[in-house]
């Protein structure tokens, strides 16, 4: 078919057009990676091998420091742009791969274009010069939390980007380098093992490496007027335990007891997984403990109220201690998984005030059964929790993640038999180490080792609306709704 000129041209000019606007970059818009609980939080196409983090604190708790961090990644598709998450914080410039970069801020999220594309499968390096603001903002909660004589990190669910650029999701693990730069009084603790302390000046350089990778959440830096103490644990691991200075001799008593929880840790589930672990007692009031990678963060008040019996402290400090198997070396793919970290570490606390403070085992899950139905109204069933409250987001930490996903553990033992529960634990935490790993994943290899299907079991124990009959004991009842 032979055209005429003046159509011709018009149709050549059409697709002109097209091609250009195919071939034009998307507009600039945060992402997300569609976490049923958080769709916004981590972004596609690259996967971060290490981050490398360098924090300046000059010595006041609520001025920001100026800080650099390095993010060595490999793209998984090709990459016009590269979103990180980042909040509460200045950014002053982004390199990629050593050249400038244009960036823009949305919503949560920093957006860098770099000047060619990244191609898939390549290796890029993303510096960014920036400030980490450790002021309160009532937009977001966790972050930097401001202690008596410093900071510490508190970064669960969805903080650790307002301290730091990200790829803040608990999927996308990767080693760590921090690198703080403090007054020469102020003592600096991160994650990891010590590499060096330089002195310069009136300040000096501290710098530590994790030897396993980590979730961004599980990230911790505290910078104080504190005292490392330095003990050994089982197979001579390493232990350091962080306590401001005035109240070494005072928390001595808590803190020499570590050794023996890893211990008995050990005994149930194997080998502790990573290369140091420790105490970080904090004067602050955050409201909870929490689980930062082999440095768990505690309230100063917690050891020091009148009304926390003994065996209940212990047990606390175990629940944390679970989690470095539970939650830090086997993390969730999604937070919907979240019970696996939670219901773990609430099971082996419960199971250690039962086994060593007499704390009935079998009283408190008969008292979780009778409210599990409530729990589930409240807060959806454990493997489908409802989403948080707006604008609280660590409102995802209900009682149905806790003694609610104990329970589910409880009925599984009762299903399979205390041998069989023994072995999956030990096989999940060794087959899952320094990984992620799902529901589903949970649910097939209970099945495999058990030796039966045990897909309908969990099906109501982890998304029924009602608890299911407690086998082996009919006689339990749950207390209705209204």
């Amino acid at each position: 078919m032979l055209l005429k000129p003046r159509l011709k041209a018009a149709l050549l000019a059409a697709a002109s057009l097209s091609l250009l606007a195919a071939s034009a970059p998307s507009p600039p818009a945060p992402l997300g990676i569609g976490d049923p609980l958080f769709p916004h939080l981590g972004n596609p196409g690259y996967d971060v091998q290490s981050y490398d983090i360098s924090f300046t604190y000059g010595g006041s708790n609520s001025e920001p420091l100026d800080a650099v961090t390095k993010i060595d990644a490999v793209a998984t598709e090709r990459l016009e742009r590269v979103n990180l998450d980042f909040a509460q914080g200045e950014v002053r410039s982004v390199e990629v791969d050593g050249a400038e970069a244009r960036f823009t801020s949305m919503g949560e999220d920093l957006i860098v274009t770099p000047g060619k594309a990244v191609p898939a499968g390549s290796r890029m390096r993303i510096t960014v010069r920036h400030t980490s603001d450790p002021t309160p903002d009532k937009r977001y909660e966790g972050g930097w939390v401001r202690t008596g004589d410093g900071l510490v990190m508190a970064n669960q669910a969805d903080a650790a980007h307002l301290v730091f650029p990200c790829n803040d999701h608990p999927s996308d693990k990767a080693q760590f380098t921090f690198r703080v730069k403090a007054p020469r009084e102020y003592t600096a603790v991160t994650n990891g093992l010590a590499t060096g302390r330089e002195r310069s000046g009136s300040a000096t350089t501290w710098t530590y490496r994790t030897v396993h990778p980590m979730a961004t959440e599980l990230a911790q830096v505290a910078i104080g007027q504190s005292t490392v103490v330095h003990r050994k644990g089982p197979h001579g691991l390493p232990v350091r335990d962080v306590v401001p200075t005035e109240d070494r001799e005072l928390f001595e008593p808590w803190l020499r007891k570590t050794p023996g929880q890893i211990e008995w840790m050990e005994q149930k589930v194997g080998r502790y997984p990573f290369e140091t672990y420790g105490v970080l007692i904090a004067d602050a009031e955050t409201g909870f403990e929490l689980e930062t990678q082999t440095l768990s963060l505690f309230e100063r008040s917690l050891f020091t109220r009148p009304e926390f019996p003994e065996w209940y402290v212990d047990s606390i400090m175990v629940h944390e201690l679970a989690h470095q198997w539970f939650g830090n070396s086997v993390s969730p793919r999604t937070w919907s998984d979240l019970w696996l970290n939670e219901g773990h570490a609430s099971w082996y606390e419960a199971l250690y005030a039962d086994e060593k403070a007499g704390q009935s085992l079998e009283d408190r899950m008969r008292d979780a059964y009778r409210q599990s139905d409530r729990w589930r109204v409240m807060g959806g069933p454990p493997a489908a929790p409802k989403r948080p409250s707006p604008g609280q987001k660590i409102s995802i930490f209900r009682p149905v993640v806790y003694d609610g996903s104990a329970l589910v553990l409880y009925a599984l033992r009762q299903e399979i038999g205390a041998k069989a529960f023994d072995r999956l634990e030990r096989a999940w935490v060794a087959s899952f180490a320094d990984g992620v790993a799902t529901t589903a994943d949970f649910v097939r290899l209970a099945s495999s080792v058990a030796g039966e299907d045990l897909s309908g079991f969990f099906k109501g124990w982890l998304y029924g609306e009602k608890t299911p009959v407690m086998p082996g004991k009919p006689d339990w009842k749950v207390q209705p709704v209204e």
